[in-house]
């Protein structure tokens, strides 16, 4: 027998040995995993339902679009049986972007044109995010109803304001909470959470990661970000923007009507240019029906290959939920993608056609004065939460690695 016959041998029966010792411990790990038992996983999809149409319209106005969303705002009043009739901005880049997407609509020269427009009942920004709450008192104040892009304020006087003038006037200051009023698979969760599926809800906890400038272009799907975005006092600091949308879907979900900001911390770990900016940050919440947990931050990396790989967690006492909202990492690319287990089994829930109701109530809140898009109350309530997070978070330096 050769040297290599020997060696070969010997690797057999190395490798042989091996296998035995991994099969005599295949039933001890098939135990451990439940012995991959899959009869009760299930898959789903759900099925395209009726188109349900608008029954009421109003004409609205687009008054600043210094955001992109403006856009997934505007289409979702649209939606909803909205009339666009005018709309004022001041950014060439931004004007020249929306005159493209709705050419139907006036271009008007002035806030003043909007506001004082009697045929006008609804306006809508995202103008600079400090800019808008004085904005939406201004148009209360002149008779129409509001909807901010998040955050809809920055401070707790722009609350108070905000307050205040609803008490006055009646009007309605919405806040397009995108990440839980126009994504399919939060709009199912909360469906489910509803109708009990898991039990009374005990936590929620958001990863929500952003990306400034995606794939070496545009962030996001925005233009090149602005000068203002980098500033704290402008875009109301990282806990109060992109947190805005997570602190809404803890109050959402948990059903709490008062609550607290336990901790909350910030920092800038890789932006030394913009040393003002916050690049990540956290926050723990406690309310009077549930615990909350957010997490933050611009580091969204171009593989992922779409802005943001968000995620929501929801604990009941009976089962919990996960939303992968806009990807599936190392699966596909297709978001809305929703995991349910309770005491019977796992279920896996595609909800690319659930309906998004949002823009088709809130036209009929307008109309008929009522509030069934979203609680007015606690649409504030987690504007004024992440104002606060924002307020005591602890900034960390970390150490240079």
């Amino acid at each position: 027998m050769g040297m290599q016959d020997s060696v070969n041998r010997r690797e057999f029966f190395r490798r042989a040995g091996a296998a035995g010792v991994m099969g005599a411990a295949m039933p001890e790990l098939m135990a451990y995993a439940g012995g991959f038992d899959q009869t009760n996983i299930t898959h789903e999809v759900i099925a395209p339902g009726p188109e349900i149409k608008p029954t009421d319209t109003v004409n609205f106005a687009v008054c600043g679009m210094s955001h992109d969303h403006i856009y997934g705002m505007t289409d979702s009043i649209i939606r909803g049986g909205g009339k666009l009739v005018a709309w004022y901005g001041t950014e060439p880049i931004k004007v020249e972007k929306f005159r493209k997407r709705y050419p139907n609509a006036k271009q008007v020269m002035s806030e003043e044109a909007i506001l004082d427009d009697k045929n006008i009942q609804l306006v809508l920004s995202s103008t600079i995010a400090n800019e808008r709450a004085p904005l939406g008192v201004r148009a209360m104040k002149r008779g129409k109803d509001f909807l901010s892009d998040k955050p809809g304020a920055t401070t707790l006087e722009q609350v108070e304001a905000i307050r205040k003038t609803i008490a006055e006037t009646g009007r309605i200051y919405g806040i397009l909470y995108s990440e839980r009023l126009e994504v399919k698979a939060a709009v199912k969760a909360g469906e489910l959470v509803h109708s009990g599926a898991i039990g009374r809800v005990i936590q929620t906890i958001n990863i929500a990661p952003h990306q400034i400038v995606q794939g070496g272009g545009n962030g996001g799907g925005a233009d090149p970000r602005p000068d203002w975005f980098y500033v704290p006092e402008q875009y109301g600091g990282i806990l109060c923007d992109i947190g805005s949308h997570q602190v809404d879907q803890f109050l959402y979900y948990t059903g709490s009507k008062s609550a607290e900001i336990v901790e909350s911390q910030i920092s800038n770990v890789g932006h030394p240019d913009h040393p003002k900016f916050q690049d990540f940050g956290d926050m723990v919440l406690r309310g009077d029906r549930g615990f909350g947990y957010v997490r933050l931050d611009w580091f969204t990396p171009d593989g992922l290959g779409t802005w943001g790989d968000g995620r929501l967690f929801i604990l009941g006492t009976k089962g919990y939920i996960e939303a992968r909202k806009y990807t599936n990492v190392g699966v596909n690319k297709t978001g809305n993608n929703l995991f349910l287990v309770d005491g019977k089994q796992q279920r896996y829930i595609d909800c690319n056609n659930v309906d998004l109701p949002f823009g088709r109530q809130f036209v009929s809140d307008i109309v008929h004065r009522t509030h069934t898009a979203q609680d007015q109350v606690q649409t504030l309530l987690a504007a004024e939460l992440v104002i606060e997070a924002q307020m005591k978070a602890k900034w960390v330096k970390l150490d240079e690695a």
